[in-house]
């Protein structure tokens, strides 16, 4: 039994996450792209993915057929063996990234969820929004800066300055 690719893990976690077949997902990225741009983004990432699946199951048959039972490769193929097994390397790696970048594509999407959050994500966006990263409303007058602690004597010291 094959074991699910990289790009069978995205389209499984795209459509979980929309909560729709992943036909009319694609469907919607395309034609209302500005309705949803995490969509948007997710279904690019998995078109990158499908390439990079398409090369990971080109250099998997060609690493099986160099290296098949009772096939003896010749000194010259040893060559393309070692290339084809960096190569797969890469695709694999690349997969990795693909998905999880999709993963994060995810992560925002439910980090944006409405009310019904779960406490840490509100807090997580509280925190946000106290530290100055959240966007202030126009028209609004910042309050004013508190004044800075005094350091040292508050008088002036008598004797001669160095």
């Amino acid at each position: 039994m094959p074991t699910a690719t990289a790009l069978d893990q995205a389209t499984a976690m795209i459509e979980k996450t929309w909560g729709q077949p992943i036909k009319t997902l694609e469907a919607l990225a395309v034609r209302r792209p500005s309705d949803d741009p995490l969509l948007r983004s997710a279904m690019h990432v998995r078109a990158a993915l499908a390439i990079t699946d398409n090369a990971v199951t080109a250099h998997q048959n060609r690493l099986h057929a160099l290296t098949r039972p009772g096939y003896v490769p010749a000194f010259f193929e040893l060559e393309r063996i070692t290339s084809s097994a960096a190569d797969l390397r890469v695709a694999h790696a690349e997969s990795q990234t693909y998905l999880q970048s999709i993963r994060r594509v995810v992560e925002a999407r439910e980090a944006s969820a409405p009310a019904d959050q779960p406490p840490a994500v509100r807090l997580a966006q509280a925190a946000v929004a106290r530290s100055g990263h959240a966007p202030h409303n126009p028209g609004q007058v910042p309050d004013p800066p508190a004044p800075s602690a005094v350091v040292g004597p508050s008088a002036p010291a008598a004797g001669p300055r160095r």
